[in-house]
């Protein structure tokens, strides 16, 4: 018999999200008992790795107005203008309230907090901590989270099904990875906060732990997933590695250049204008993708690249404001970036699409709701503006926590028979899976040829014949999945376990990614098609959802929420 908890919310996921509805939750009620339960120790989330800043407005010369219009206007008018509306007003107070439980933002000489220059953005609106704010930022979260006795960590356990009966959510299945065993934690609402999905792909800014958990967990079970077409990519990543240099390298003044020693994006009509090198992340990925194919890049043994060039920045601005960005650079490829330039080329770094929710993070289960990267509201539509992401796991963190709290106040328990008896079901299909000798594939072979088969049909540009290729591929692929062997019988940290349940998430995330592309047949944000090479509001200004059937996705519609600005040509 697999062991029973009890808990009033359940949260899946300890990074900025998670810990942010998790503090929201018991901060609501007083007698609240809330789970946060983590694939990993809460502080290797992947919120630790961004580097750049988090959005709120905070001067003189910004408004609510200027820094919606933004957002509007990055999302390629994809963006739900309701949620974005309520983003921009809520930012401030979030990231206040970060400073006062300890986060160690870059301050002005006269005290008041630093802001640099993003992507995208009109001014300068993107507050940071040196380049390390992920860090500083979950620290914050995680040492605040621990004044609170009523947030019951379950560190290293994996949730692999939610439980729903009688049309509600009931809790989660999770595996326990120390120790083999498979719990079952209920409650009365549930918060997925378990990230993106980015090691679908072969070269990405994202930690193995992304692999689309909470995604697949809410597609298995009927909630939709929407925009999943739509896939960042960061301008500047090492190649070879794909991890990231921050675009806080190009809001301090760093130069993109190619192999004439030309900064092409000042020189070249790429559709960024005056911002040169603080365009949108897609316009900047595109135009660097461009460089190469004209032939003015530099070639290497991961394959070509151009160059960031920091070094007319100085060895003071550089040791001061980039520290981090110096540290990798001259420990991932040698390169000290005072005196020489960084090696970039565009990497997979950020999903737009998620699990549909509306603006309250609910999902279309009752008492299931979602938040942070895995969630799509819709704040980022076709394309995010950088910095806005680490804000949005604040705000829309903090409203999940709220509204779960309100929601499990009127909810009953389920019966506990029936869901003690779904636990034991998907304990005995985990315990089926582990060392399962019998079976003619390889979980690396998998993952590889899955890895190839999204790269080549929805990379940066994207056409009929490949995208169509990958739905095919990726079909078959899940049809392999089932003949997999597994050698690893052990209990304790079976991390052969792990990845082949893993694996069965990514294959369902892909598989909802590449059939949503293939059906969006115009250009718009991130998603930019060399057969159709325009936006088509006509058509295609509506949010792509993706259910789940066994006989293959089912695609449908649902409309953007339009407001104060209206559709125009996005150029700057």
């Amino acid at each position: 018999m697999s062991e029973v908890i009890r808990h009033d919310v359940v949260i899946v996921g300890g990074g900025a999200a998670g810990l942010r509805a998790a503090i929201a939750a018991v901060e609501a009620s007083p007698n609240i008992s809330v789970a946060m339960v983590s694939k990993v120790y809460p502080m290797r989330s992947h919120t630790v790795s961004a580097e750049g800043g988090a959005a709120a407005v905070a001067r003189e010369d910004d408004s609510f107005e200027m820094h919606g219009y933004d957002t509007v206007k990055g999302s390629d008018f994809l963006g739900d203008q309701d949620v974005i509306q309520y983003f921009v007003e809520e930012a401030p107070k979030e990231l206040t309230l970060m400073d006062h439980w300890g986060c160690p933002w870059s301050r002005n000489e006269d005290g008041s907090v630093a802001t640099r220059a993003f992507g995208g953005m009109s001014t300068k609106r993107t507050w940071y901590a040196a380049d390390k704010v992920g860090f500083h930022m979950l620290h914050t979260l995680f040492q605040h989270s621990m004044r609170f006795d009523r947030i019951v960590r379950y560190d290293e356990q994996f949730v692999t099904k939610l439980l729903v009966d009688g049309g509600a959510i009931r809790g989660v299945v999770a595996l326990d990875v120390r120790e083999g065993v498979v719990r079952t934690i209920l409650g009365r609402a549930v918060i997925l906060a378990t990230g993106g999905a980015g090691k679908i792909f072969p070269f990405t800014t994202n930690g193995n732990i992304k692999t689309g958990d909470g995604m697949s967990l809410a597609y298995r079970e009927g909630v939709a997933l929407k925009d999943m077409e739509f896939v960042q990519y960061h301008p500047t990543g090492l190649p070879g590695t794909g991890i990231l240099i921050t675009e806080a390298t190009r809001g301090e003044g760093g130069y993109v250049v190619n192999s004439d020693g030309e900064r092409f994006l000042v020189t070249r009509d790429y559709g960024v204008g005056t911002k040169a090198e603080l365009g949108p992340r897609d316009m900047i990925s595109r135009a660097i993708v461009m460089e190469i194919e004209a032939g003015r890049g530099f070639k290497g043994p991961y394959g070509e690249y151009v160059h960031l060039d920091l070094t007319h920045l100085g060895e003071q601005k550089i040791s001061t404001r980039l520290p981090m960005v110096r540290e990798l650079a001259k420990t991932y490829i040698g390169v000290d970036p005072v005196v020489q330039p960084i090696p970039i080329r565009p990497v997979v770094h950020y999903m737009m699409g998620g699990v549909d929710t509306d603006i309250d993070g609910a999902t279309v289960i009752p008492g299931l709701y979602a938040a942070g990267e895995v969630a799509c509201v819709s704040l980022n539509g076709a394309n995010r503006l950088g910095s806005n992401s680490l804000t949005e796991c604040l705000v829309f963190g903090a409203r999940a926590g709220t509204k779960a709290v309100e929601f499990a106040a009127g909810s009953n328990d389920g019966s506990e028979a029936v869901l003690r008896r779904m636990g034991e079901e998907e304990a005995a299909r985990i315990e089926a899976l582990r060392g399962k000798k019998k079976g003619g594939e390889k979980l690396a072979r998998i993952r590889r040829e899955l890895n190839q088969t999204m790269e080549s049909g929805c990379g940066v540009y994207r056409e009929q014949a490949s995208m169509d290729e990958t739905v095919r591929s990726v079909a078959r692929l899940k049809g392999r999945y089932a003949d997999l062997a597994l050698e690893d019988t052990s209990s304790v940290f079976n991390t052969e376990l792990v990845v082949a349940l893993e694996l069965g998430n990514m294959l369902d995330v892909a598989e909802a990614l590449a059939v949503s592309a293939a059906h969006r047949k115009e250009s718009r944000g991130a998603h930019t098609r060399k057969d159709f090479q325009t936006r088509d509001d006509q058509n295609y200004l509506y949010h792509t959802i993706c259910h789940f059937d066994p006989a293959g996705p089912r695609l449908g519609k649902k409309a953007v929420t339009l407001g104060t600005w209206e559709p125009e040509e996005r150029k700057y």
